[in-house]
């Protein structure tokens, strides 16, 4: 990474600073989450180790206080940059009543936060495609200068969802950014069997939209293409496709075994790309980052992970007669 590049992208100290903070923030939850995982005290992880440049540079991208993500099951840095707390992810994985996103009745990773406009997400992969797009039409329709950002992985541009929310969104010049958080990992399908052209980016053209390729592991380079996007949408002149390339640093899930379909030596190579060490190396040839820094960085954010732990082990489940709130229509 070039001196200073963060200067010329109009980011200060403090905001790559604040960037690395939250990659770190995601990573030791998800570091934390997989040890209560083991331990037998949470049933589940799917993990964002590895992404985690991806989700925070097209997050820190936009507009907070206006835009609309709609997450991926990875999307742990994006969900964090948008407003979520520790506290929240925390009881999510515990499956509590006041878990934000679905109050224990969705598996973790099925992100959803109304009061900072993250969408819910739902098992059936890809399915947060086709929503962003009403979102952006809406937008449109009502004027608003609002950009929807929608992420998957690789395996979902295979999905019937993704070509007709790309068409639609292509054919009307709807204010959406497609990002494909590309890990070259459908569970466990390599990439060559998932796709016929070269790059996810080349699907771009068959929709009327420009797609472009990009390093995922390095933020900066993230955001840059994401901003260029959310200016493009926000101009009226229609969706992007930006392809991240990125690596999965874990199994799919904690369910899954990757020792089966992937080698260590493919593993090792992704480990020395993971971006949360390359990004620290930048702050620290730039002087922003030295080891007294990062400790008292990791302190607080340690902290955060164990009070957030605490407290979600703690909190209460959600009762019984509860289990079919928000199914059925309530008479008032």
């Amino acid at each position: 990474m070039a001196n200073n590049r963060h200067k010329d992208l109009g980011l200060s100290d403090q905001e790559v600073l604040d960037m690395y903070e939250t990659m770190l923030l995601a990573r030791r939850i998800d570091e934390r989450m997989w040890l209560l995982n083991r331990s037998g005290k949470i049933p589940f992880v799917i993990s964002c180790q590895g992404q985690e440049a991806a989700q925070v540079g097209a997050a820190y991208a936009l507009d907070r206080q206006k835009d609309y993500l709609l997450p991926y099951y990875r999307d742990l840095g994006a969900v964090l940059s948008f407003g979520m707390t520790p506290k929240d992810i925390m009881l999510s994985g515990f499956a509590k009543a006041e878990d934000p996103n679905s109050g224990g009745r969705q598996m973790p990773g099925h992100f959803g936060q109304k009061k900072n406009r993250i969408v819910t997400g739902s098992s059936p992969v890809t399915t947060q495609v086709p929503h962003a797009v009403g979102i952006a039409l809406a937008a449109k329709m009502e004027g608003s200068d609002l950009v929807a950002l929608v992420t998957f992985g690789e395996g979902s541009s295979n999905q019937g969802d993704f070509h007709e929310g790309a068409n639609f969104a292509g054919v009307h010049k709807l204010p959406v950014i497609f990002l494909c958080e590309n890990n070259k990992l459908a569970i466990s399908v390599p990439i060559e069997k998932q796709l016929a052209c070269e790059k996810v980016s080349d699907r771009a053209a068959g929709y009327g939209m420009p797609g472009i390729t990009i390093n995922g592991n390095d933020p900066l380079e993230v955001y840059q293409a994401v901003k260029e996007a959310a200016n493009r949408c926000r101009r009226g002149e229609g969706p992007v496709l930006i392809e991240t390339m990125c690596n999965r640093l874990t199994a799919h899930s904690s369910d899954d075994d990757d020792r089966t379909y992937r080698s260590s030596e493919e593993l090792e190579k992704a480990k020395s790309e993971d971006p949360v060490l390359l990004f620290a190396s930048y702050l620290k040839e730039n002087g922003l980052l030295d080891d007294e820094l990062e400790k008292e960085m990791n302190d607080r954010i340690m902290n955060q992970v164990n009070e957030a732990t605490d407290y979600a082990e703690e909190a209460p489940y959600a009762l019984p007669e509860d289990a079919l709130k928000h199914v059925y229509h309530e008479e008032q």
